[in-house]
């Protein structure tokens, strides 16, 4: 069931606001049309705690950032979150409670946590995706279309890079590439991924699916996704160069939820890929 557009502007809060990702989001939702910034959540050790969530643009948005979560969250109809698993699991409480929908990218969530997270969308509206690029989300396609034509002879691998900052491996971005492949293969991810390779391996089995890992410097998101054959090579590559992308798509995503009923939503939905 769609739900119809208010004139109202979606008002939105932002978690890990002082942070890389928490200010690109700041401030795309502070530029984007039909938006309003209406919170700012980050730890109570962070030093911004108590400041306009915008001060560092050289502007005021009239949102304080707090520790609070429910003052936090008092005024938004979204909250969007980039921040790590056991933080998103705390505001998903608050926001179940309040009503209040989630558009989610942390990744690196167990199946627990994911497990609770289905559950919640049975009350409120969640967009989760490791990934809000319109771009990836597009590859993604791709390779639902790229692996079932390419399902014999072909060996995949898939080879991604992030900044030093980043604490999970392999990205979720990379695992959803992968989980995608698998799926068009009839396989499952879980039982033929291979994660690392040391010493003396064997043959490599044709059914498996590799990953590989880099991280260094500030690369924002490198994905390739190799299918190599004999003979040719195929390769299906997304390179981020700013955290833009991935601002804009969750703001598409927040308006996106406006308009639904409670469930649990990708970016496929939003893009009407599905």
């Amino acid at each position: 069931m769609t739900f119809p557009v208010s004139d109202s502007p979606v008002r939105i809060a932002v978690a890990g606001a002082s942070g890389r990702m928490g200010r690109m989001l700041i401030e795309a939702v502070s530029q984007a049309d039909g938006c309003v910034l209406a919170g700012a959540l980050d730890l109570p050790t962070s030093p911004a705690i108590g400041s306009d969530a915008t001060a560092w643009l050289g502007r005021s948005s009239g949102a304080t950032i707090t520790a609070d979560l429910d003052r936090g969250l008092e005024h938004a109809d979204v909250l969007i979150d980039f921040t790590r698993p056991e933080g998103t699991m705390a505001h998903l409480a608050v926001c179940r409670a309040c009503g209040v929908r989630m558009v989610i990218g942390t990744t690196g969530f167990s199946d627990e946590q994911k497990a609770t997270i289905r559950e919640a969308s049975a009350e409120i509206g969640i967009m989760m995706a490791p990934n809000m690029s319109v771009g990836v989300n597009v590859v993604l396609k791709l390779l639902d279309m790229a692996a079932r034509a390419l399902s014999q002879g072909y060996d995949i691998e898939v080879i991604e890079a992030h900044h030093r900052h980043k604490v999970d491996a392999p990205s979720g971005t990379a695992l959803a590439m992968g989980e995608v492949v698998a799926a068009a293969l009839g396989r499952d991810l879980k039982e033929c991924a291979v994660y690392g390779r040391e010493g003396v391996t064997g043959e490599r089995d044709p059914s498996t699916i590799g990953f590989a890992t880099v991280r260094g410097g500030d690369i924002v998101g490198d994905h390739t996704v190799l299918f190599a054959g004999t003979g040719e090579r195929i390769e299906i590559t997304h390179k981020s160069s700013s955290r833009v992308t991935y601002a804009q798509g969750s703001v598409r995503a927040s308006r996106f939820l406006m308009t639904q009923g409670p469930g649990l939503y990708s970016m496929n939905d939003v893009l009407g890929l599905a």
